[in-house]
């Protein structure tokens, strides 16, 4: 048996594969060794893998994760799922590929990711050839749901938000400033509280505020993360922000002269794609 595992800052999706079929699949919180205690990944996977899988039957793991493109990290991580997972080869990647692997397969493209975080990079069909930067949510994440997020909360307080929407915010939230300042400076993830406020634009994507406020973001994501990788035929998304405010995403790419090819909320389901077509050519 094989598992899949494509884990994020806010979730994890474990899909278990025995020849081509799924035989288990599971939702569980997200883990992002850059932001949390290494030990919490061990947490998650006894709790909620480990009761329903027998770790001992798990021949490959391959472990796509945030905050995995950097060897620290990845040795890190390797360590606490071959610790689990001890009769399995386990290989861990960065989120990125992930993304590579289910909108491409073997074919190049600039994959992007769009969700609680963001990021790019040119694909050649085998590897990846050229990084966006990358600065987290502090200083980066440009077109994200906390990129989202922090603008409309910062216009909220600093009153430069719409009245009516203000008045629906607040009625929504009731957030304070001194909340504001302890979820962002002191909570163990930031950058998913954030990221909550991107519903409330999803919520009122009607209004023109909010419309601009997205535009902008995506164009931020396009200036600071695509167009430093060059011109591309094939441009893919994965993420729930790419999902859920795709009109917007693409025509805000038809105005700088991209087209995307694909947008999926999740690249599970490519992933699996992926290494069942992988096993199957082992076979030849």
């Amino acid at each position: 048996m094989i598992s899949i595992v494509d884990c994020g800052s806010t979730k994890a999706e474990w899909v278990f594969l025995e020849g081509d079929k799924i035989v288990e699949r599971h939702v569980t919180n997200g883990f992002n060794p850059n932001f949390c205690d290494i030990n919490l990944l061990s947490s998650i996977t006894l709790e909620n893998i480990i009761q329903n899988i027998d770790s001992k039957d798990i021949v490959n793991l391959y472990f796509y994760g945030s905050g995995c493109g950097g060897a620290d990290n990845v040795t890190k991580v390797k360590a606490i799922l071959k610790d689990i997972f001890y009769k399995a080869n386990v290989e861990v990647y960065s989120d990125i590929l992930a993304t590579c692997h289910a909108l491409f397969g073997n074919e190049s493209g600039i994959a992007c990711i769009l969700g609680t975080g963001s990021n790019a990079c040119f694909y050649d069909g085998e590897k990846i050839t050229k990084n966006a930067m990358s600065l987290g949510y502090v200083l980066g994440d440009e077109g994200s749901g906390c990129y989202i997020g922090k603008q409309i909360v910062h216009d909220y307080f600093y009153r430069m938000m719409p009245d009516e929407l203000s008045r629906k915010f607040d009625e929504e939230y009731n957030l304070s400033r001194n909340t504001l300042i302890e979820k962002v400076y002191k909570s163990p993830q930031p950058s998913r509280f954030l990221a909550s406020f991107a519903k409330f634009a999803s919520e009122n994507i009607e209004n023109q505020y909010v419309l601009d406020i997205i535009s902008n973001c995506f164009n931020d994501f396009i200036k600071y993360c695509v167009n430093p990788l060059g011109k591309c035929e094939n441009v893919g998304f994965v993420g729930s922000i790419a999902y859920h405010f795709s009109n917007i995403l693409k025509q805000s790419f038809e105005n700088q002269n991209f087209n995307i090819k694909k947008i999926v909320k999740s690249p599970m389901d490519g992933l699996v794609d992926y290494y069942v077509k992988k096993s199957r050519l082992s076979l030849f």
